[in-house]
């Protein structure tokens, strides 16, 4: 916590605010309701424009499709993925789990210089709590004031209707998220046979379902903000990734202390009183119930509400705005302009390359998989100075394409293949195709064995799109 300014003593700071850190929680760990007032003002309009730019993209994009492929499709049941209307397979997710490992380094790095700015601006969490459920919160029983009295007042015909009205357009909205969860998993089609066919017909994934709207519930409606506060762990890491040099929304308390309520006419400076005027208008519109004013906390998640807030205050008292700001706590201490430091350039290059990696990994994983495997307990055998193996092959198709393929023995010379079928392979986008076919080598021509094989897979053009190294069998012959 920093200290307030130069003059203030140990014994001016009331450690009352310490202890009462969390601000869900009173001194003795009892959860405490917190009711934020609806923000208003130049912050919070620009986080409503990016919250529904996002909850239009979370409802739109399950019926979007890329060559007749979903954009985002997670179907862990059938093992089917999609991004960005790319088929992904099992093979791929190696590139996943580096993607994963990546955009780790990303949130480290991004909080390092940015605080968490993810947190009141991008996560799930907060759009969905603050401008889904809180807003409706807003509109059946009114602003902070309304709110705190309908909690106390006993339950009466109009606490019971409102409560009832909430609870049930929380049930609904949790319902209607929820089949929306589903589309990234089975798809839109999926989810809307569900619903006309009826959960008999589809018991376990409308148990699933209903799992889900449960727990959305339960969270919007209950957990609300201690998602945040006691169970996220981002916050946690917030604490270990920090420094002064972070960005973060903070009170610049050089300026602001001594603290004192607003006197009209009053020389503020020559009375030794700082611009924060005490109106704990920062303190009720923000949505985790702490106070700014003690510094940097982990249940801060940089709502911004805190800025819109004092902002207002300053305005209409006559004083400068940025009372509380972004900035950084270097920049609070020495009362210095926000720079754009080296470590920053350094870190938003470092940041621009990892997406770079990452977005080359997704596009350089190939468009053909071709595996040949020999069938498990079969051996060669030998016929008219001729030695044959037998291989099943297993051909991926990553495109939405149709290819037309043949296969080639690239190493050892003079083989031969034999094809149960059509020697010319046609294979659909996105379609795993497997087959058999027999490899015969002239028995002079295998001198171990085992002899390593290399066979390449080859497209309409003769253009050689995939190759595949296996062995191929052969009798033993003792080398002298």
């Amino acid at each position: 916590m920093s200290v307030p300014s130069d003059n203030f003593s140990a014994a001016d700071i009331d450690y009352d605010d310490f202890r009462n850190s969390v601000g869900t929680m009173d001194q003795t760990g009892k959860r405490k309701w917190v009711f934020p007032r609806k923000p208003k003002g130049k912050y919070t309009n620009y986080r409503d424009y990016t919250s529904y730019f996002l909850l239009l993209l979370f409802f739109g994009l399950p019926f979007l499709k890329i060559n007749h492929n979903p954009v985002f499709l997670f179907n862990v049941i059938d093992r089917r993925f999609f991004i960005f209307g790319q088929p992904f397979y099992l093979q791929d997710f190696f590139i996943l789990a580096l993607g994963a490992v990546t955009s780790v380094i990303f949130v480290m790095l991004f909080t390092v210089v940015f605080g968490r700015i993810f947190c009141g601006w991008l996560c799930p969490q907060t759009i969905f709590m603050e401008n889904v459920f809180r807003k409706i919160e807003y509109w059946i029983e009114g602003d902070r004031n309304k709110q705190m009295k309908l909690e106390r007042q006993e339950w009466n015909s109009e606490k019971i209707r409102k409560r009832l009205i909430k609870w049930s357009v929380f049930v609904l909205i949790s319902v209607i998220i929820t089949n929306f969860m589903f589309m990234y998993i089975v798809g839109y089609e999926e989810v809307f046979k569900i619903i006309t066919e009826g959960p008999l017909d589809h018991s376990l994934k409308f148990l699933g379902m209903v799992g889900f709207a449960a727990t959305f519930y339960f969270v919007f409606s209950w957990l609300r903000e201690q998602v945040c506060t006691l169970i996220c762990p981002y916050g946690r890491l917030q604490g270990v990734l920090i420094d002064k040099q972070t960005i973060n929304v903070y009170y610049d308390f050089k300026r602001g202390e001594n603290r004192s309520k607003w006197r009209n006419n009053e020389d503020r400076k020559a009375a030794g009183k700082g611009d924060c005027i005490d109106c704990h208008q920062c303190v009720v519109v923000c949505p985790t119930g702490i106070d700014i004013r003690n510094g940097q906390q982990l249940e801060c998640v940089n709502c911004t509400a805190c800025i819109d807030a004092c902002d207002e205050v300053m305005e209409k008292v006559g004083l400068p705005k940025g009372l509380i700001r972004y900035a950084t706590e270097a920049e609070i201490e020495n009362q210095e302009k926000f720079k754009f430091t080296s470590r920053m350039k350094v870190t938003a290059v470092f940041l621009a390359l990892l997406i770079g990696f990452l977005g080359f990994l997704m596009y350089d994983r190939g468009s053909m998989e071709a595996k040949f495997i020999k069938p498990a307990g079969s051996t060669f055998f030998v016929k008219e100075g001729k030695i044959t193996n037998t291989f099943i092959y297993t051909f991926l198709n990553k495109t939405n394409e149709k290819k037309v393929l043949t296969i080639k023995i690239l190493s050892p010379k003079n083989g031969e293949i034999e094809f149960f079928g059509s020697s010319t392979i046609v294979l659909k986008g996105d379609q795993i195709l497997k087959g058999n076919i027999n490899i015969t080598f002239p028995e002079e021509e295998i001198k171990l064995s085992k002899q390593n094989l290399t066979i390449g897979v080859f497209d309409e053009k003769g253009e050689m799109v995939t190759s595949f190294e296996t062995t191929f069998e052969g009798p033993f012959k003792l080398l002298l």
